[in-house]
This record gives structure tokens, sequence and C-alpha cells, in this order.
């Protein structure tokens, strides 16, 4: 991440499974170049026969950029663009995916899974972007497949409430932006926002998760007699 006071600064989330990591519950990091890099570790005269490299040239592959993690770009530096044949297979936009719910005054439901990123099939997950108007609410809903649910709140304020088996409540709380919270598999979620809305961003370990809904026109209760629902 680069900050510039001149522009807005850039937030970026990063989820993972570190249950196979060199050291469980922390992220094993894979550099090629900088302090941490793995080349670093090689005697430059290995470093000039891999990538036919000259001394000097070398040398600045491995001792010239002396961040870790988070390093700041010398003017003029731009980020390579992305390739064409790369791109629809790695990236997209919530803008773009199909299968958008709108609905007027409450807000929106962008869902990105295998269906629209294949490679998202090979990960294991799974994602999607809630945008709720001021004083809306998403009616309560699980992961029907035993998926976990991990959400960040990326702009606006609102209330959440999970609940777990036997109707007891798990979690019962205000939520801001930047925010992180977890919903266990087979738990409940509730999202309620405050008079300047709420957006939450949640990704699902399942690359094509079944949701099912308390409440709704997709719920099982429309199906059900009056007498029974009631």
């Amino acid at each position: 991440m680069y900050f510039q006071p001149s522009v807005l600064d850039a937030v970026i989330v990063f989820l993972g499974d570190s249950s196979k990591a060199l050291v469980p519950g922390q992220f094993t990091y894979f550099f090629v170049a900088g302090v941490l890099g793995l080349l670093a570790g090689f005697q430059s005269d290995f470093v000039d026969k891999t990538f036919g490299l000259d001394e000097k040239e070398s040398e600045d592959v491995v001792t010239s950029q002396q961040g870790a993690l988070l390093v700041k770009l010398d003017q003029g530096i731009k980020f390579p663009e992305p390739s064409c044949h790369t791109k629809g297979k790695l990236y997209a936009n919530f803008d773009d995916v199909s299968g958008k719910v709108v609905v007027k005054c409450g807000g929106t439901i962008s869902s990105l899974t295998e269906k629209n990123l294949l490679v998202l099939s090979e990960i294991g997950l799974s994602a999607k972007f809630v945008k709720l108007e001021g004083s809306a609410m998403l009616a309560s809903s699980y992961v029907a497949d035993g998926s976990v649910q991990k959400c960040y709140v990326g702009k606006g304020s609102g209330r959440i409430k999970v609940v777990g088996s036997e109707g007891k409540p798990a979690l019962h709380s205000k939520v801001e932006e930047g925010d992180l919270f977890i919903v266990p598999q087979f738990y409940a979620l509730g999202e309620i926002a405050n008079d300047c809305g709420l957006e939450v961003f949640s990704v699902t370990t399942s690359s094509k998760p079944v949701f099912g809904h308390l409440a709704g026109n997709t719920s099982i209760v429309v199906i059900c007699k009056p007498g029974i629902s009631s």
C-alpha cells in the first residue's frame, strides 16, 4: 500500500488460511526481493548466473529495496498493467458481475462466486458486498452448507446480530468502518444500517455458498400456510 497526503488512503484487507503456514496462525510470506526476499540469501554469483546479470545489476536486485511488506515507491515508478491473458481469469469487479440484487431505497447485494470468477473454485472462497441505505436492513440469513463468513465493514455504521443454535445470541454489537467480525458455520446474521448507511464486504469459505434466509421472498416461510408461519 502506498499513501500520499494528496490522495485518498487505500485500505486493503488480507484474509487467508494459515493452518499450513510454517508457524500455524501466522502468515508465511514469499518474497523474491527486498529485506525479506529469498534472493538475499544467495551469493551474488548465484544471482548473476540465474538472471544473466552483471555484478552491479545483481547487487541492485538484492539490496536496492530495503522495505518489507509496506513499501514507499520512488517518484515515477508505476505498477505494471495487467496482462490481457490473466485479467479475466484472476480479476473481477463487483460492478461487472451478474446476479446483482438491487432494492429501491434499500440497497444492493453483489456476489462473486466461481460462476463469475473460475479461479475461486480452486481457492475455495467467494465474496459478497452488501450496501445498505440509511436505516435499511438485510434480512437475517445463514450459509446452509456450513461455511464460515468473515465480514469487514468498509464504510458507514450500524448494528449486527449473530445468532447460533437454539436461538441463542452470540454477538449483538454496533459496528463501524474498519471493524472485522466472524460468523461461524450455521450461525445466522442480521444487519441494520444507521442513518449514514452501511457497507459490508464478506468472504465465505466456499466457492459456491448456499444461503438460506429466515424471512423474505426467498425464505421457506413464503410456502407455509398463514396459520403455520404465524
